[in-house]
């Protein structure tokens, strides 16, 4: 018998009371509110470790939701992503409970200079020995861009643009301001730094312009693993110069066959192999001892689910009032500059508000898998046999016993199957994931910066 693929899996979180699937706050068992305390992150940090997953996902956005009904109103009362905390500031906590769960934190190229993020990304490998990733995204919100003092968000692709300049001062200065060797911390002839090995960068890009010295020695990835989550023709392109690990959205196995291929062939066209990048698929699970304490779960949860909210969320994703409206009618999805792979799906879908509705109380835009842990196991590894992926972010429903759930009851039933780990591999997060060193691999666009 041929030997499984070894899933991969990230827990999907917010630093913020909502977050995927809305209105759950109000459960009574769900401890998402807790979301300002320290310890609220720290004790999830150690459950997802005893659940061996390889790391916590954290999304973020600048801005806020208020095209539905033009308004935050029920943003607010919802807290659909609102509040929401810096997600990078909750990392170092987490790291000191834990030894081997990777970070990757969401960080908006379009809100700061490329020089004073390089720092913080050091600081935090720094501080994880090795363990932190970087989601690259461009930002989709106008609300964001109008609180930066902007009229309005640059078209799709032109993000992007801005992006790859963004990147190419970053890799100057994680890869090519200091030598391996430029530390060398000898108290004896008072050196720390040896001078002739550290070197300012000199970037004069379309975007950005950078003439200094990176103020952080390096860390142990030097670039953070570098997660991204675009799929649009454009998307796909910044993916197979930049990713190393590509997050999308699908609705069944086939379609995400169709983008893992899209993916990959992009990739191998840049000059990289195929198995340079490791895709996640998003995913909702609802688990139980059986079956119909599974179902009997899900009744609960969308009992106090908020479809309204997840509309909300939905018609920021698209850039569409969906207040506007009628239940049963025909939606246009062309257009817009918003999130391309949203609209995607909306228009491939055909969605009238009614459907959304009912698709929106639980699993948000990713499929819903209800059952006991051998069901979910055998429908995780259907979907990875047929797509072709390599794993899945799992989103939260009630925290944290979704958390819980699943890895009371499906860790072990994938692990009977050979589907999953049973220990963490050695080395940084690049090196759990990618299995090819701790430092951006020769074929990897960034390397040529070192």
């Amino acid at each position: 018998m041929s030997q499984k693929k070894q899933i991969l899996l990230n827990a999907f979180n917010m630093n913020s009371v909502g977050h995927i699937n809305h209105g759950l706050w109000t459960h009574p068992r769900d401890r998402s509110h807790e979301y300002k305390t320290l310890s609220y992150w720290t004790d999830l940090a150690k459950t997802l470790e005893r659940g061996l997953f390889d790391g916590l996902f954290l999304a973020d956005i600048v801005g806020v939701y208020d095209i539905y009904q033009s308004s935050v109103d029920l943003t607010l009362k919802e807290a659909i992503q609102l509040p929401v905390n810096d997600p990078t500031l909750i990392v170092s906590g987490m790291a000191s409970v834990t030894s081997n769960l990777g970070f990757g934190i969401t960080v908006n190229t379009s809100v700061e200079h490329p020089y004073i993020f390089a720092r913080r990304i050091s600081t935090l490998d720094h501080l994880t020995d090795g363990r932190i990733g970087w989601n690259i995204v461009t930002g989709y919100l106008d609300s964001a861009s109008r609180a930066l003092g902007h009229d309005g968000m640059n078209d799709h692709d032109h993000r992007y643009d801005r992006a790859d300049d963004y990147l190419d001062v970053l890799y100057k200065l994680w890869e090519g301001s200091w030598d391996d060797d430029a530390v060398i911390a000898d108290k004896a002839t008072r050196v720390y730094s040896d001078p002739s090995r550290v070197r300012k960068i000199f970037h004069d890009g379309p975007y950005y312009k950078s003439e200094g010295y990176h103020l952080a020695e390096p860390s142990r990835q030097r670039t953070p693993l570098l997660f991204q989550a675009g799929s649009s023709g454009r998307g796909k392109k910044f993916a197979a110069r930049h990713a190393e690990c590509i997050f999308i959205n699908a609705t069944d196995p086939a379609s995400a066959a169709r983008t893992v291929k899209a993916l990959r062939d992009e990739a191998v066209a840049a000059g990289r192999r195929p198995g340079d990048v490791k895709i996640f698929i998003g995913i909702t699970v609802v688990t139980g001892a059986s079956q119909s304490e599974a179902e009997a779960t899900l009744t609960d949860y969308i009992d106090h689910a908020s479809p309204e909210a997840g509309l909300a969320h939905f018609s920021a994703g698209t850039g569409l009032d969906f207040s506007r409206f009628e239940l049963d009618e025909q939606v246009s999805y062309d257009g817009g500059n918003a999130i391309q792979s949203v609209m995607h799906l909306a228009k491939l879908k055909g969605w009238t508000k009614r459907q959304l509705l009912k698709e929106l109380a639980i699993g948000g835009r990713y499929p819903l898998i209800v059952g006991d842990g051998a069901q979910v196991a055998e429908e995780l590894i259907r979907w990875i046999e047929e797509s072709g992926a390599d794993g899945f972010n799992l989103t939260r429903t009630v925290v944290p016993e979704s958390y819980e759930a699943f890895i009371e009851h499906v860790i072990p039933e994938l692990q009977s199957r050979g589907a999953y780990k049973k220990a963490y591999a050695q080395g940084t997060l690049r090196n759990k994931l990618l299995g090819d060193g701790d430092r951006l691999p020769a074929g990897h666009y960034g390397y040529q910066f070192r």
